[in-house]
């Protein structure tokens, strides 16, 4: 393979440039990483919603964007895949803003009894999939109770849908430490919601 070829070696079997082709070729031509935000953006900023709110989010998405440009030289695609590189640099804009994503499973926590059936943050999308309306407020209080880290592995998770290798990329953390935080999570709502599984629904036998 020539110098030439690095880049058109990156494009997938269909002939669409990867992701991974677009950051390389940005670090040359800067506006070609504009397509990787075309990609992604509206999946983070979705994310940046539900795990904070709709304002925070459409004020600290292009914060991830810009964070990710500025760092496009230090990418590397043999560590990981685009998008939870993304998730890296969500996770970080996110950490800066923990007590509001504290502060809202706070309220949600004391108006459980007045839920409306709307999806308003990331605790209710989790929420929804328990079809509990009971259990919100329950739900809630175990969310706030987590450690940050262990927050972080299940909405990952859960609302980004990240695999576990996925997750481990976007928090730096070994695969292994995905797994036994989500077992360790998921044991401990299981318990406070009377055996639901909050991920997927239903019972856990």
């Amino acid at each position: 393979m020539t110098a030439n070829s690095t880049v058109p070696d990156l494009a997938d079997p269909r002939g669409t440039i990867s992701d991974e082709a677009l950051v390389e070729l940005s670090r040359r031509t800067p506006e070609r990483f504009g397509e990787i935000y075309d990609r992604y953006v509206s999946e983070i900023h979705a994310f940046l919603g539900r795990r904070l709110d709709r304002q925070a989010a459409d004020d600290l998405t292009a914060e991830v964007f810009l964070a990710a440009f500025r760092k496009r030289e230090t990418f590397d695609p043999g560590r990981g895949a685009v998008r939870p590189w993304l998730y890296g640099f969500a996770g970080n804009v996110i950490a800066l803003h923990r007590r509001t994503e504290v502060r809202r499973l706070a309220a949600l926590q004391r108006s459980a009894g007045a839920y409306d059936g709307q999806e308003r943050g990331h605790e209710d999308g989790v929420v929804t999939r328990l079809d509990a309306v009971s259990a919100q407020g329950r739900l809630a209080a175990e969310l706030r109770a987590l450690s940050d880290g262990d927050r972080d592995v299940l909405l990952l998770s859960a609302l980004g849908e990240l695999s576990h290798e996925e997750v481990a990329k976007a928090l730096d953390i070994p695969y292994g430490t995905v797994g036994s935080r989500l077992s360790r999570v998921r044991r401990k709502l299981r318990a406070a919601l009377g055996g639901v599984n909050p991920l997927h629904g239903g019972s856990d036998g």
